[in-house]
């Protein structure tokens, strides 16, 4: 089958790669509709990556239809739509009956190679390297899913390919940000990054009943649509004092909750970690936390190097924030998620700018990596 996969320091290409098989009595084969370009996808695009091979299948949104069904598998069938969630969990282990698949025990394919500086001990996606689990990416004609009943969702009729691709991932971690941001009704929230994710943690801040949602970006296009598309009040920081608007605009204390969704890609050495070419990015996470109020949570999303530099950590103590992070979403909210798109209160099919076959794949990760011609997602059809 063609693959979208890694070939070398900051290339892909489509390839043949061999087809998936049934490995266990749990699993899926899933023949791909839809796959989308994701944030996390760009750090292993952006230089040389000890843990990536030539061939590895890149990939962690899609969607499809269900081939292959192993004897396990209770909850689906050959021909149905499903969307799979961008993490891998086995639904049985102890963080997985608490709710929080992300941080699965037993859906690791090869955890000792996991990045020590990191200490990663979360669950496995599909399309990273091993240290993330080692799971070949929806970038193909055909894909493997474990734990099938965990990790696939069947998507109502009405829902189409276009709007459905975006619960596998981005939909579910804006989701995220909002609950662990607790946002209640009459918060201020402020968000920056206005990709997909951004717009769709506006979206989720709106649809809990914030009163005000602000999202930061210095893409225009990005903005707008953020504005259209989410309620959300937008700020371009190229020419605006975001700090001095955020303290007018939730009656001088600043925002309830301030959400981080900008990402930044990993250093590739100890120097560049502290002083190298991405050392401004966190400069979003420091503004976040100056801005919050007193009292108020900020969430760190995905993407974020196991290293920041110049970490304010006493405004964090002294004005008593709370900080919470995470890397990627639990699969809990999905099917609540398709709900809300079947009635129309979530609308995602927006976010795909740019629809391309997976044989321009190089070409939608060029768009997507440089946000040119407005990208905010590219979405593959094989």
């Amino acid at each position: 089958m063609r693959a979208l996969c890694w070939v070398a320091a900051g290339e892909v290409g489509v390839r043949e790669v061999p087809d998936p098989e049934l490995r266990n009595e749990r699993d899926v084969i899933v023949r791909v509709r839809r796959s989308a370009t994701c944030g996390g996808d760009l750090p292993l695009l952006a230089g040389p990556h000890p843990l990536l091979r030539a061939g590895d299948v890149l990939g962690a949104e899609f969607l499809g239809e269900v081939v292959e069904v192993g004897p396990e598998v209770r909850r689906h069938r050959t021909g149905d739509r499903v969307v799979v969630g961008a993490g891998v969990a086995c639904g049985g282990c102890w963080y997985c009956r608490q709710g929080l698949h992300s941080c699965c025990d037993n859906a690791h394919a090869d955890l000792p190679s996991a990045d020590p500086d990191w200490v990663r001990s979360d669950a496995g996606c599909f399309g990273r390297p091993r240290a993330a689990g080692g799971f070949a990416g929806g970038h193909a004609e055909y894909v493997r899913v474990p734990y099938a009943d965990v990790s696939a969702f069947r998507v109502p009729e009405s829902v189409d390919d276009d709007r459905a691709v975006f619960a596998a991932d981005a939909a579910p971690t804006g989701w995220l940000a909002a609950e662990l941001g607790a946002v209640r009704p009459g918060d201020v929230v402020a968000i920056w990054g206005a990709g997909a994710v951004g717009q769709l943690t506006a979206r989720a801040a709106v649809l809990r009943g914030a009163a005000r949602v602000l999202v930061v970006d210095r893409h225009e296009e990005r903005l707008r649509m953020a504005e259209r598309h989410a309620a959300a009040e937008p700020l371009d920081y190229r020419r605006t004092d975001v700090a001095a608007e955020l303290r007018d605009r939730s009656g001088g204390r600043g925002p309830d909750v301030c959400v981080v969704a900008v990402g930044t890609p990993p250093a590739r050495s100890l120097v560049d970690r502290f002083a190298g070419p991405h050392a401004d990015r966190p400069d979003a996470l420091r503004e976040a936390v100056h801005a919050c109020r007193k009292g108020g949570v900020v969430v760190v999303l995905g993407g974020t190097d196991g290293f920041v530099d110049a970490f304010p950590l006493g405004a964090v103590t002294e004005r008593r924030l709370t900080l919470r992070g995470a890397g990627r979403p639990d699969l809990r909210d999905v099917p609540m998620l398709l709900d809300r798109m079947a009635r129309d209160e979530l609308r995602t099919e927006h976010l795909a700018t740019h629809r391309l076959p997976l044989a321009q794949g190089p070409e939608g990760y060029a768009l997507f990596r440089d946000r040119a011609d407005g990208c905010v997602r590219a979405v593959f059809t094989p």
